[in-house]
């Protein structure tokens, strides 16, 4: 799976991804001229022999891997599978020095670190070496272990303990199609802390609860989608997601309803059956049934979303508006960011983006009324060089896309109890920003005062400019300010870019108050201001970067 120019996560050019506080992000250098994606594409294409081996596939054993461990000369392993990632050295935003990193070893931890997300078999293909050899000893072990746990099932003494973890799939190797990433269950926790579910039904409906066994937020935690008679229901619960997947014994109607009793951690997934009439079982479990993983282990889940409408926001910024399927229910949380996947020029690219509402003040206070459970609207700065936007610009009413699950570690948590709520911006870093706004005018008891800081080149790119001084001029608790780069000779307000001297009177911490600050934008924007930040005495759980 190709990322888009940057191979940041997210890119240089959006401002997605939700970092804690205190993280960088990966360090980025300067393309060369003919080096982008792109040119990538073509060079992956163009059936140069990109491995050395000239088209065969080996067995690598770890001493013959670790001796490929040069600039020009760079082999890795990613989960068995290795590569020679020398001709990809030129080609990758985050430089020379992130690949070396994994020189001549197994990567798979390092590349999870920043692109779990990416498909890397589709982008280094014809860079596959060849499969990693499993050692003779490991072979033996493994044979004794089999050997005896059978003397130990013929009822004879039971197998040693062993010390080590047969590989799962040790008899059978896995394919390289099948060595994407997926989830992996954490250890397991105590039993009565674990989600359970039950089922039950009338004549005319099946019902699955799920009792959490916990306190749930008011946003929506639960992600159903029903394909083909497969039910996938999963709940997000902070680092952790419960999943339940089952083939359904008999047919229903494409509509899911879903109710949640927050307070006791209970959650109601409700169907119509085709025809009326007695199941006698819920259906078939299906792989990762009634399990509970690590939220960044789990595997990226997409949905086919249809493009409704698309409204101009500036001169070269839209919000799209995705329609979730029949069948999906979907309510992204505020700070969580979702995938678009596309296939272009045979290859499949990502990029991660943040959620807004269909416009910044609601009509209603319920902001989860109409069409949160079914749309999705995403406000996009078209780059005409780019890889991913051209094509989203070009598609027509009625295309679709592929949409992931919600993803991201930001937690309401951090708002808890803040009188001053701090923005700052720049660019489309305004996305995230404006539901953290809505929702901290409307439900958050405790805020005096949000103040944002909206960083842009010319007056012409302030994004939702009409709807935020409108807001400013009806909730006196709410207060915008605009710094441009590139004014023209009629601008008023405050001009150039972020720095220590501008924070001075926009930072204060009135005497009583509880105080946080969010900051996104570019990468370099995002590390010098959260710095200056830090400069007027502001602690690591007081910021929070929107990575870009």
């Amino acid at each position: 799976m190709l990322n888009v120019p940057s191979q940041s996560f997210p890119a240089a050019s959006s401002q997605q991804r939700v970092a804690p506080a205190g993280q960088s992000g990966r360090n980025k250098v300067a393309l060369k001229p003919g080096h982008s994606l792109m040119d990538w594409i073509r060079v992956a294409k163009s059936g140069r022999d990109l491995t050395g081996l000239r088209g065969r596939l080996i067995d690598v054993t770890e001493e013959e891997l670790q001796k490929h461990n040069t600039r020009h000369d760079c082999w890795t392993c990613i989960r068995g599978m290795v590569y020679n990632v020398s001709p990809y050295m030129d080609f990758h935003p985050g430089g020379e020095e992130e690949l070396m990193k994994a020189a001549g070893i197994d990567g798979t931890d390092l590349f999870d670190q920043v692109h779990r997300w990416v498909n890397y078999e589709s982008m280094l293909k014809e860079c596959l070496v060849g499969r990693m050899a499993v050692k003779a000893s490991t072979a033996l072990k493994a044979k004794s272990v089999i050997k005896d746990t059978i003397t130990h099932l013929n009822g004879q003494a039971p197998p040693p303990s062993p010390t080590f973890m047969l590989p799962p799939a040790f008899l059978i190797p896995p394919s390289p199609s099948s060595l994407q990433p997926s989830a992996a269950p954490p250890p397991p926790q105590p039993k009565d802390a674990r989600p359970r579910y039950d089922w039950f039904q009338t004549d005319v409906t099946v019902n699955i609860v799920v009792f959490t066994k916990r306190k749930l937020p008011n946003s929506g935690c639960t992600i159903v989608d029903l394909q083909d008679g497969v039910l996938r229901v999963e709940v997000l619960l902070g680092k952790m997601s419960y999943m339940l997947r089952q083939r359904l014994a008999q047919e229903v109607d494409g509509s899911v309803a879903v109710h949640t009793a927050c307070a006791v951690g209970k959650i109601q997934v409700s169907m119509r059956k085709a025809a009326k009439g007695k199941w006698e079982e819920l259906g078939e479990p299906l792989e990762f049934h009634d399990s509970l993983f690590r939220m960044k282990d789990r595997a990226i889940f997409y949905r086919e979303c249809m493009l409704v409408s698309k409204t101009e926001v500036t001169h070269d910024t839209w919000v799209f508006r995705l329609q979730l399927p029949l069948g999906t229910l979907m309510h992204v949380p505020v700070g969580k960011h979702i995938y678009l996947k596309a296939l272009i020029h045979d290859s499949e690219v990502v990029k991660p983006y943040t959620p807004v509402e269909e416009t910044l003040v609601p009509a209603t206070l319920d902001s989860t009324q109409g069409t949160a459970a079914t749309d999705i609207f995403l406000m996009i700065k078209v780059y005409p060089d780019g890889v991913l936007t051209p094509h989203l610009n070009n598609l027509n009413i009625g295309d679709h896309l592929s949409v992931s699950s919600p993803d991201g570690p930001f937690s309401l948590r951090l708002l808890r109890e803040v009188t001053h709520l701090y923005l700052l911006a720049a660019g489309t870093g305004f996305t995230p920003m404006a539901r953290v706004i809505r929702l901290a005018l409307q439900d958050l008891g405790s805020l005096r005062k949000t103040k944002l800081m909206f960083f842009s080149r010319q007056e012409r790119d302030i994004l939702w400019h009409s709807e935020l001084d409108g807001l400013a001029a009806e909730d006196e608790r709410f207060q915008v300010e605009y710094i441009l780069s590139e004014p023209c000779d009629g601008w008023t307000g405050r001009k150039g870019r972020v720095e220590a001297s501008m924070l001075t009177d926009f930072l204060l911490r009135p005497e009583g108050s509880k105080v946080f600050v969010c900051v996104c934008g570019p990468s370099a924007f995002t590390e010098l201001t959260v710095g200056l930040v830090r400069q007027h005495c502001f602690s690591e759980e007081e910021i929070h970067a929107f990575q870009g």
